[in-house]
């Protein structure tokens, strides 16, 4: 899970980098690792969202978003 504190310091760093400073090596490199952290967060919270989301289909059956994963991979 990413904090409001690391989204922040990815917010200041992009900003910086627009400037004409710029970002030295060290912060470049913790951009890239705050950045890929948060990417890693928001594809765990999108994976945990549709796991959890059911289809209904007209005549009421219904079927979890998971049970269709199992019929691609076959």
């Amino acid at each position: 899970m990413i904090t409001q504190e690391q989204i922040d310091r990815i917010n200041f760093l992009a900003r910086k980098s627009k400037t004409e400073e710029g970002l030295t090596e060290e912060e470049k490199n913790e951009q890239a690792n705050l950045r890929k952290a948060y990417v890693e967060a928001m594809r765990a919270s999108l994976r945990g969202q549709l796991e959890h989301t059911v289809v209904v289909y007209p005549d009421g059956t219904k079927k979890r978003l998971s049970d269709y994963k199992n019929v691609k991979e076959r």
